[in-house]
């Protein structure tokens, strides 16, 4: 009886050991907007067909438990466009078929498609690149008819939903919705993974407003009142993209928030000037209660028609530390390193 004691007792010290091992962590890695090149309403596509676009970070997506990032545009062979491109304010982009591949290669599990360029092509471009993004195995979510999505990888299931700022997403400034749907997901999942496409565009919109955002006369937000809306209502791991350009990261009840990721795999068409180039990679890792333990911020940088270079500098890094740093007044919740380590902080 007392062998039999003792055997328990060092069966649960080993259970405990293993849940608090560094292998028993869950590492997600996350970036901002994918446009592999396009064919509207020119053909702007990268050379070697785009194989080279993902070399530099391909390997931080393949090791990952989950990696997610922003279609920025549709993936499709003909069309309608629907924007006047004859406007200044107006982009639409068309990556071609023959392309899909590339996300798939570069270790992609899950794209979001609530954002202003999921409709450059109508329903025709966006059932085209649904249809792809099935064939590749790529989950997404984001839109009324299909709100969330599961994951799973290695048993642990991811649950994803994505909020974005145009009618025919699902919109983040709706926030009956917002809560119906994370409510909904969160009992179907281990890990709830929200991302948003929001807020003001450019440089000059690098900081994070303590309050709703407008442009070019649209409501995009309120992101802080959002994300820690989410992450109340049960949310492990926040993060968004839309602005062009990185923005503030926190960590808000032990759990993190990556405000913009800023422009990541944009080769053409995009404004890729001083900050608007800075493409990081978040990878964070959390426990498997969803709690952030650590992290870092790669660093990397676009050029027009590459994808992201390693920045061996780490100045991306950094002007997201003094992002992070100025606009949460020293109240961020994490420690930022110079090469871009997180660690939540315990002063």
């Amino acid at each position: 009886m007392k062998r039999l004691s003792f055997l328990l007792l060092l069966a649960l010290l080993s259970l405990q050991a293993r849940a608090q091992a560094p292998d028993s962590l869950l590492t997600l890695a996350l970036c901002g907007d994918i446009m592999m090149g396009t064919t509207y309403p020119t053909v702007r596509l990268p050379e070697n067909e785009g194989r080279d676009i993902f070399s530099d970070v391909r390997q931080l997506f393949l090791d990952a438990d989950l990696a997610a990032g922003n279609l920025e545009g549709v993936i499709c062979e003909g069309g309608v466009c629907t924007k006047n491109t004859a406007n200044a304010n107006n982009y639409a982009f068309r990556m071609p078929e023959r392309y899909a591949h590339l996300l798939t290669d570069a270790g992609f599990d899950y794209l979001n498609l609530a954002n202003n360029h999921t409709n450059d092509f109508g329903s025709f471009g966006l059932d085209r690149t649904r249809e792809l993004l099935e064939k590749e195995g790529i989950s997404y979510s984001g839109l009324p008819d299909c709100e969330s999505t599961v994951v799973e990888r290695d048993g642990i299931r991811y649950g994803i939903c994505s909020f974005g700022h145009n009618s025919y997403t699902l919109k983040h400034t709706d926030t009956a919705a917002v809560t119906r749907i994370v409510t909904a997901l969160r009992p179907q999942c281990d890990i709830l993974v929200v991302t948003f496409h929001g807020g003001a565009e450019g440089s000059k919109y690098s900081h994070l407003p303590d309050g709703p955002e407008t442009y070019l006369g649209e409501n995009r937000g309120n992101m802080r009142a959002f994300a820690h809306h989410c992450i109340d209502l049960g949310a492990d791991v926040v993060f968004g993209h839309g602005p062009h350009v990185t923005r503030a990261v926190e960590c808000y009840k032990d759990r993190i928030v990556a405000y913009s990721l800023g422009n990541f795999c944009t080769t053409f068409g995009v404004n890729l000037s001083g900050v608007n180039g800075y493409a990081p990679v978040l990878v964070v890792r959390i426990d498997r209660t969803g709690r952030f333990v650590e992290g870092r911020i790669h660093s990397f940088i676009q050029t027009q028609g590459t994808g992201p270079r390693l920045d061996p500098t780490d100045k991306v890094a950094q002007h997201m530390r003094s992002l992070s740093e100025t606009d949460f007044r020293g109240q961020c919740g994490l420690d930022i390193s110079d090469n871009g380590t997180l660690t939540r902080k315990t002063r």
